[in-house]
């Protein structure tokens, strides 16, 4: 029996990770879960797999669910002190790290300094504060098991070869909404039109980042701390079928790749269960019924995001840091309707250009960056509204 915690347990992941659980009650059992704003869902999931403790955002938020739970409920915390308190659970065996943006760096790291596997679906902290959360794994012998579907899909290419055969990895990417729109077209796009993503369900934020292709960029930078590989052995193919997640090409000229329909369950069971694999539910891959697969390389003019992101792990420092924490301010304006879809990669690219420290030796680093950056690229979007 494996102990759980879901950091994020009411986003896509989480819930996707808790259905693994409920198909595998032999096999898995929660421990504690995390949320942000929807006490709801929480409250339902509380009931049915009755963790010892379970964190969400605020103060009110935690009473509001205590004086539904009774008092028969767990213990209900708040804050990143609560957050804290689940992802280092002395029960706990694996810490599910699925919450969105860099408010998973904290916990993540928490759980890591208290020895705790990860299944990791927050790319945000290996792209914020990748050195540090990879050579403390290190030290403390924790495992870190890649949960997006590109990087599991890497990870199990990996398997059974050796790393100094290696030529390049290869990530897929969907190409989003926008795929086969101009430059020009993108100027008129709106918040609705970016999350009609046509193969995945994911949550706003991460579908945004899909459309700008951001996303991608955030995952060439968590592949490049995950499998040590510098940015030039890091490529990316536009993959609009979204059944080859991602390849890895090796010096003799074979390319391995792992396929399949697209369903976060497939990395998530892996995560959770590897070295075993579990007997899924999914639609098997009909490759035949199919016909074709196409790939392209992706347009780094009309989606510039990509481009910063690799900049910025060239220039490494703070640069992933400060671009994370830009990006995600930058999309929360526009999917308030406060900019343009355009003009998230111009706000990124602006603040990038700002100086700034650049010494990353600690956690408090990291945050000091990233209050910095957002709040710089809250001054850009104040000045071109």
């Amino acid at each position: 029996m494996k102990n759980l915690v879901i950091l994020g347990s009411t986003g896509s992941i989480g819930v996707n990770a808790l259905d693994i659980v409920a198909a595998h009650p032999d096999k898995y059992r929660v421990v504690a879960l995390t949320a942000g704003n929807n006490i709801d869902l929480l409250h339902e999931q509380i009931r049915a797999f009755r963790p010892e403790i379970v964190a969400v955002l605020s103060e009110s938020q935690a009473k509001e669910l205590r004086r539904r739970l009774g008092p028969q409920g767990p213990e209900v915390l708040s804050g990143v002190q609560g957050l804290v308190a689940c992802a280092t659970h002395g029960n706990a065996d694996m810490v599910v790290s699925a919450i969105v943006g860099a408010a998973g760096l904290v916990p993540t790291m928490a759980a890591i300094e208290a020895g705790k596997d990860i299944a990791l679906a927050n790319k945000e902290t290996l792209v914020c504060a990748g050195s540090l959360v990879m050579s403390r794994a290190l030290e403390k012998e924790v495992r870190i098991f890649p949960v997006d579907s590109e990087h599991s899909a890497i990870f199990q290419s990996l398997e059974g070869h050796r790393k100094h055969d290696v030529r390049r990895l290869i990530l897929t990417a969907s190409g989003g909404p926008f795929c086969n729109r101009s430059l020009a077209e993108l100027s008129h796009v709106t918040p609705g039109d970016a999350l009609n993503h046509p193969n995945w369900e994911m949550g706003r934020k991460i579908t945004i980042d899909s459309a700008t292709m951001m996303n991608k960029g955030l995952e060439v930078i968590e592949a490049h701390w995950l499998f040590d590989l510098p940015a030039e052995r890091l490529d990316v193919h536009i993959h609009p079928q979204s059944i080859v997640h991602s390849m890895v090409e090796y010096i003799d000229g074979s390319v391995i790749a792992q396929m399949g329909v697209p369903d976060m369950r497939t990395p998530i069971a892996y995560a959770l269960s590897y070295p075993e694999r579990l007997p899924l539910k999914i639609p098997a891959l009909d490759l035949c019924e199919l016909g074709t697969l196409t790939f392209e390389k992706p347009d780094t003019q009309k989606f510039s995001c990509l481009k910063l992101a690799y900049d910025a792990l060239r220039e490494g420092g703070s640069a992933p840091a400060v671009l994370n924490a830009a990006n995600e301010v930058a999309v929360e304006a526009f999917l308030n309707g406060g900019i343009s879809f355009l003009n998230i990669s111009r706000i990124i690219a602006s603040v990038l250009e700002l100086p700034r420290e650049d010494e990353i030796e600690h956690i408090d680093d990291v945050l000091r960056v990233d209050r910095w950056a957002r709040t710089r690229a809250r001054r850009v979007i104040s000045e071109i509204s």
